[in-house]
């Protein structure tokens, strides 16, 4: 006996409509740039990761620019950088990627976790003192969906109490706080090019600062802590001989994710307008409705869009919102939950002493929070079948 589909699995089936929640913007200009490297010969890190951070340097307008093989990569180094040791604490937010906390596990010191604003889900500022502490090194503050967090307030407390500021920017490309461009204000900034993110190199990240000692650092850190990398070593000016001078990590970049990089740069301004019509489509689309709590951004920042992150107002729907997300995915919407507060997994909750009602709005917004597809990509009629679905459930889900 066929199964049986609701009108919504049937209506996806007769439109073709399947909207994933992200698809990487690649066109001819990125395969013809990785093929031309393939073809080159030379396929790690050498000349063209160099002009990679070049360009991205000249673009973000820092003093140094150095490329790993992902985000998490960067923020490691960036901690080693800055002397993070064994029982030292680096605040940060409870609403982030693993990696943010992960990182300050990697030195066995502690991630001590801070509650969120409710409207923008960044880390809330008048938490932060609460947290800090004789061993308190750093505090981490992550632009969430791309929006700046409170930059002034958090230097303020950190030079207040002589902390360093590494800033997770893994969504903030192109990001503004009043008119700085997010990479040039805090001791280190890390960005990632995971491939959901504004800038892709399938994988891949930077980390931005305007001390030289850190960066020269961190590029020997990220290759063996070897005094001179493969590509000085084997070009035709290059000596065989080196040292290893450090002990370091296999965190480089390569050619081929340099080469994907330097095209996606070329067209990263196109691709966030492309975003950010998307979502003024959005808060059009749903500012009028009641059970629907659009994105809110402070006047004086620029957010990159990596994310389009409503909440449900769940007291007035039929269903929690789990169950919501599994009506838009039987109608081809596909979605994302940003992010499972830290505290709630297990390594977590066994190593640390967190309870769930040390943070109310990181719980209130868990509750509620739904990604929609955004996406430079997005035809006209997808972005509208995502609206038509949202404002479709709604009516027939409220109660």
């Amino acid at each position: 006996m066929a199964r049986k589909q609701d009108a919504g699995q049937i209506s996806c089936i007769m439109n073709g409509m399947n909207i994933p929640f992200h698809k990487p913007y690649i066109t001819d200009e990125e395969i013809n740039a990785v093929v031309d490297t393939l073809k080159g010969g030379w396929l790690t890190m050498g000349p063209k990761t160099v002009k990679f951070e070049e360009a991205f340097k000249k673009y973000v307008g820092c003093g140094h620019a150095v490329a790993f093989n992902s985000c998490t990569a960067a923020l490691h180094l960036a901690l080693d950088a800055i002397g993070l040791k064994e029982r030292d604490e680096v605040i940060i937010p409870a609403i982030t990627f693993a990696a943010t906390a992960e990182v300050v596990c990697y030195f066995k010191a502690r991630p001590i976790f801070a509650d969120v604003e409710r409207d923008t889900h960044n880390m809330d500022v008048s938490r932060i003192e609460q947290k800090i502490t004789s061993k308190t090194k750093a505090i981490i503050p992550v632009h969430y969906g791309g929006q700046p967090c409170d930059m002034d307030e958090i230097m303020q407390i950190a030079k207040k109490h002589n902390l360093y500021v590494i800033e997770d920017a893994a969504h903030a490309l192109p990001s503004f706080y009043k008119d700085k461009k997010i990479g040039t204000i805090s001791n280190i900034t890390c960005f990632s090019f995971y491939t959901t993110k504004p800038l892709t190199t399938g994988e891949g990240g930077m980390a931005t600062t305007e001390n030289e000692d850190w960066a020269e650092k961190m590029r020997v850190m990220r290759l063996h802590g070897i005094s001179s990398d493969t590509w000085k070593r084997h070009s035709q000016e290059g000596f065989w001989y080196y040292e290893v001078i450090m002990q370091g990590y296999k965190y480089n970049m390569t050619d081929i994710q340099a080469a994907l990089g330097m095209e996606q740069l070329k067209k990263l301004e196109f691709m966030s307008e492309k975003r950010k019509k998307i979502a003024q489509r959005y808060n059009k689309a749903f500012a009028g409705i009641e059970e629907i709590i659009i994105p809110f951004v402070k006047e004086d920042r620029v957010t990159s869009w990596h994310l389009y992150p409503i909440k449900l107002r769940v007291g007035g729907l039929r269903v929690d919102r789990n169950k919501f997300i599994e009506e838009l995915r039987k109608r081809g919407v596909f979605t994302g939950v940003h992010f499972i507060p830290l505290y709630r997994f297990p390594f977590y909750k066994n190593n640390f002493d967190y309870k769930l009602s040390d943070f109310p709005n990181c719980e209130w917004i868990y509750e509620r929070v739904i990604s929609l597809p955004i996406y430079p990509g997005m035809r006209d009629e997808e972005i509208d079948y995502v609206i038509e679905n949202m404002v479709t459930l709604i009516k027939t889900l409220k109660r």
